[in-house]
């Protein structure tokens, strides 16, 4: 009887030793499936998702997303191209919001310096070898509705679109937009209210003209002047009306292949302020990788607005505030691990929004890999170096300076990455950070460093959480594997 006794002791001893070994085991590594480099993507057909007999008072809205690549002009050329034109493009990108975030704190104007010169989801299409941005959606604009592309940023404010007459127009994959021919365009007037809440209202003062003037210039010197307007939206079994659009007639620097920009940014003139009272301030995107074309293997990217865009079960991080600039989603990080432990050399203050609204950790649809102070990144990378020495390096591959060689494999543990956000933890699949970037077996650490003050953490590191944007709670929900 001793003897069973002790023989079940050790048994159930051992059981308990294997079950902690392998809890260890899970919080320290990820399994990487090594997929080969992506091919490019096909567009699926947005035009399948009917626009007609829009609803007037819907209070939700859901809507397919499309990547760049599929709507790109460089539709020939291979894999590995797209993917160092995004690697360019984003470079841009970021020097464009650094650039926004550093004049903002220098001098008290909200998001831009100006330039003299119910709810509902929808499909997102992904931007990738243009500079216009990397996601897109199919919507109509006017009445009768026309349908064309827009870049969907949570970076910026101002709606607006290219319209004729063009003084100067870059070119896109639909017809120019003729206001002429919508039943409910109109000007907004000079000095009106909804003229006002434009960060330079004063321009058609200048000008002498009757009709309000728009201007936006972006970090990186594109820029769009036009006239500010109303005019109806029509999604996906919705209709908005009175929507304030920029009409551009001078539209230059890298926009491409879209019709304009839907501004999802957190400032006054943005899409999810402005449908405020109908869709409740809240919205998220779900983002898969853009080789993605809708297929039952493959969903789509995805976007709501509404009450129902928001998932209760999410994990959810404040917002912050900077006082300098109003369209940023800014976020608490308080720190990241590595293979289950905190990175030591990573720390809030590293992080720290300040009150003259420098530093910060940003939220960004439309940046790809995510930047890091830099002192805060060569931690991250040399913990996660120390927690894949057993794979075969590789040599750098343009802005990233980890690569491994795993060409030969088809599944690979690697270390946990986790984000600790004020709120609660976000723990990333392998697949965002560690991604493919040639033919050859070829995988790199998909974070880089930044000399500036501000974080970004981009799209790459976004992709299968549904990732949901509440301004009327004033924060940020992260839900896994919810495309």
């Amino acid at each position: 009887m001793g003897g069973k006794v002790q023989n079940t002791l050790i048994f159930s001893v051992t059981v308990l030793f294997i079950s902690f070994s392998s809890a260890a085991s899970s919080s320290q590594y990820n399994t990487l499936v090594v997929n080969t480099f992506p091919s490019s993507p096909i567009l699926s057909s947005p035009e399948s998702e009917s626009l007609t007999t829009p609803s007037q008072s819907t209070t939700s809205l859901s809507l397919h997303l499309s990547h760049i690549d599929a709507i790109s002009s460089f539709s020939d050329a291979s894999p590995a191209e797209l993917f160092n034109l995004r690697l360019k493009r984003d470079s841009i990108r970021v020097e464009s919001l650094t650039s926004l975030a550093a004049v903002s704190s220098r001098r008290n104007v909200t998001r831009r310096a100006p330039r003299s010169a119910g709810g509902f989801s929808g499909a997102v299409i992904s931007g990738l070898s243009q500079g216009s941005g990397e996601y897109f959606m199919r919507l109509g604009v006017g009445t009768p509705a026309t349908n064309m592309y827009m870049v969907l940023d949570t970076g910026s404010d101002v709606v607006w679109l290219q319209c004729a007459p063009c003084k100067v127009c870059y070119n896109q994959s639909d017809a120019i937009f003729d206001p002429s021919k919508s039943k409910t365009f109109a000007t907004v007037p000079c000095g009106s209210r909804l003229c006002r809440r434009l960060d330079d209202s004063t321009e058609c003062f200048r000008q002498r003209s009757k009709r309000c003037l728009y201007q936006v210039s972006y970090g990186d010197g594109s820029f769009t002047v036009g006239d500010f307007s109303t005019e109806t939206l029509t999604f996906k079994g919705a209709r908005v009306d009175h929507v304030a659009v920029g009409c551009g007639h001078d539209n230059e620097g890298l926009f491409v292949g879209a019709a304009g920009l839907l501004g999802l940014g957190r400032g006054g003139l943005s899409f999810p302020s402005q449908t405020k009272n109908r869709y409740s301030g809240k919205f998220s995107y779900c983002l898969v990788d853009r080789t993605s074309s809708g297929s039952a293997s493959k969903p789509p990217s995805t976007i709501a607005f509404g009450n129902d865009a928001v998932p209760k079960t999410s994990v959810f991080t404040p917002l912050l505030t900077n006082p300098k600039l109003d369209t940023f989603y800014y976020l608490q990080l308080l720190g990241i691990s590595v293979g289950g432990s905190r990175v030591r050399g990573v720390s809030e203050s590293q992080f720290k929004l300040d009150a003259t609204g420098n530093g910060g950790v940003i939220i960004d649809s439309g940046t790809s890999v995510t930047r890091l102070t830099q002192s805060a990144y060569v931690a991250l990378r040399d913990a996660f170096r120390l927690g894949a020495k057993r794979l075969k390096r590789a040599p750098s591959y343009s802005l990233f300076d980890t690569c491994f060689d795993l060409s030969g494999m088809s599944t690979v543990k690697v270390p946990t990455v986790v984000f600790h956000f004020g709120g609660g933890e976000v723990s990333l699949p392998a697949s965002n950070y560690l991604i493919p970037v040639n033919t050859q077996g070829r995988f790199c650490f998909a974070f880089a460093g930044t000399m500036g003050s501000l974080s970004i953490i981009g799209n790459i590191q976004q992709q299968g959480f549904r990732v949901a944007y509440d301004l009327t709670g004033s924060r940020v929900g992260f839900l896994p594997r919810a495309c």
